[in-house]
């Protein structure tokens, strides 16, 4: 396995989120390691997704990347470092929502909560999906669903659309991976299941799993960065324990 400390990161957002949340969740702890973090913004439309994986391959050109992301730029950056195992010095992988192509995918919680929005974004237009959206939720999320969608505007729906069918990484394709893989899952997340992790975790070779809340998130944005680094830093061996 890889054990080569990247000195810089690149990490993805989810599904209808942003660059400032990946800020946010991951600039503290790797700043304290000495990991530049590199954080694409999203380009709203059809090319959401090529657009992150063109970051990545931008972002090792100089050299092997830190990869990752979180929910759909968790699934985008696996799949790339399968597809460019020589560029990749390792992965951070928080909340990962499903394993292998889009008809598995759509039954997923995830990809299901993402059509459901983008039909509802479609039925009565953005204001009031999202008053919807944000009606019952915690303060924090809904804030950042507020400024995240409204930032994504008319190409809202069909960014969540492009994600809901967009391939994950199947168990086979994680299991090639050789390089220090930190997964990370809330418990009491009913969207990005914790099963959904662990079959991630189990599937690629010496992958660690660390686990934190909604709960802590949501009073603290790198508590799910802490994990994913933390179990990343496991993986590579340096002594730092994952929970």
């Amino acid at each position: 396995m890889n054990d080569e400390r990247p000195c810089t990161a690149v990490l993805l957002p989810g599904t209808g989120s942003d660059d400032t949340f990946v800020r946010a969740v991951f600039a503290a702890p790797l700043t304290a390691r000495r990991i530049r973090l590199v954080t694409p913004a999203p380009r709203p439309g059809a090319e959401l997704a090529t657009a992150y994986l063109a970051a990545l391959d931008a972002a090792a050109a100089d050299g092997p990347v830190l990869a990752g992301g979180i929910s759909f730029g968790a699934h985008l950056a696996a799949s790339w470092a399968v597809a460019n195992p020589a560029r990749c010095a390792g992965l951070l992988l928080a909340l990962p929502g499903w394993h292998g192509d889009a008809g598995e995918g759509a039954r997923a919680p995830a990809a299901l909560a993402a059509r459901h929005s983008a039909a509802r974004v479609r039925a009565v237009g953005l204001a009031a999906a999202l008053d919807a959206a944000t009606r019952d939720v915690p303060a924090w999320l809904a804030a950042e669903l507020t400024r995240t969608w409204s930032r994504y505007g008319g190409a809202l729906a069909e960014s969540l659309e492009l994600a809901a069918d967009h391939p994950a990484p199947t168990l086979a394709d994680l299991a090639t991976l050789a390089v220090p893989v930190g997964v990370a899952a809330c418990t009491d997340d009913p969207v990005h299941p914790l099963a959904a992790a662990r079959s991630w975790a189990a599937a690629i070779p010496g992958a660690v799993l660390a686990t934190t809340t909604l709960t802590a998130l949501g009073a603290d944005r790198t508590a799910l960065g802490d994990a994913a680094v933390a179990a990343w830093s496991a993986a590579l061996g340096d002594g730092e324990g994952a929970t």
